[in-house]
């Protein structure tokens, strides 16, 4: 009984983790390029009180044991990196990614992040960034006398400007995107930025519409993959299992009472 107690303790816990990332999606569901995180849980060490195929007779062995579980734990967060739906938000220099990869963009230390927020800006210098500065890779430095709703950018990632009140646009960049042996791998540090680690592999480029990348949809942006109704399905589940992990406390705790007041 006393085992049951701290059993279904770690079912509570395992529970509460798993509410944690449900909160955290439902509060990300209107992020930008945000990334469903799905919390896996695994099964604790067992205590083998009596192993399977062990000699029961001279003859004969027992055909099952007896195991004895000591709960549950998260084994992973895992981000689900499916298509989010698509948002026409008409601003020139919004850029959605519609199938593999993500925008590189230079941190303030020189390391590289990588994103699939596309919400760009252009700065002071006429360079392309991100809402908090960071320039994206490769750079995308918009001329003087350049007419910022002449600027397209193609399903390949060509980027072109009409400068000084010219007819025929001018080519000024070429977007690229970066895909991962595994993108699950990635380390997500705020900011809707990802870092390459040991687990992801490292990234490999390609143009846009080639070598498996997806296409740049140019005034779109991706919103979160994150759907709502399925998060409070799972709320509910995960809810119902922090109580069903309550009520064996209370169980076990009745049963210790009843031992204890045997004596009377």
């Amino acid at each position: 009984m006393v085992r049951s107690l701290w059993t279904a303790a770690t079912g509570m816990n395992g529970q509460q983790s798993n509410i944690d990332a449900i909160s955290h999606n439902l509060s990300n569901v209107n992020t930008t390029g945000y990334k469903q995180q799905r919390v896996e849980f695994e099964d604790l060490i067992y205590q083998n009180i009596k192993t399977a195929g062990t000699p029961a007779t001279e003859d004969t062995v027992n055909p099952v044991g007896i195991q004895q579980g000591a709960g549950v734990r998260v084994g992973a967060t895992q981000r689900v990196f499916t298509q989010g739906s698509l948002q026409n938000t008409g601003v020139d220099t919004d850029l959605a990614i519609v199938g593999d990869g993500f925008f590189r963009v230079q941190k303030y230390d020189g390391s590289y992040a990588y994103t699939r927020d596309g919400t760009f800006k252009v700065d002071m210098t006429g360079q392309l960034v991100n809402n908090n500065g960071l320039r994206v890779m490769p750079e995308i430095i918009l001329p003087e006398g350049y007419d910022i709703h002449t600027l397209a950018i193609s399903d390949d990632g060509r980027v072109t400007v009409k400068i000084n009140g010219e007819k025929t646009p001018t080519l000024v960049g070429q977007m690229e995107l970066y895909r991962f042996p595994n993108a699950v791998g990635l380390k997500a540090n705020g900011d809707n930025l990802y870092t390459v680690t040991n687990a992801s592999g490292q990234p490999i480029a390609g143009r846009p519409g080639y070598e498996g990348m997806g296409v740049t949809k140019h005034k779109f942006v991706e919103m979160s993959n994150v759907s709502v109704v399925n998060e409070m399905v799972q709320m509910i589940v995960a809810q119902r299992a922090y109580e069903f992990n309550s009520k064996a406390i209370q169980t076990s705790d009745t049963m210790l009472n009843t031992a204890v007041n045997l004596k009377r």
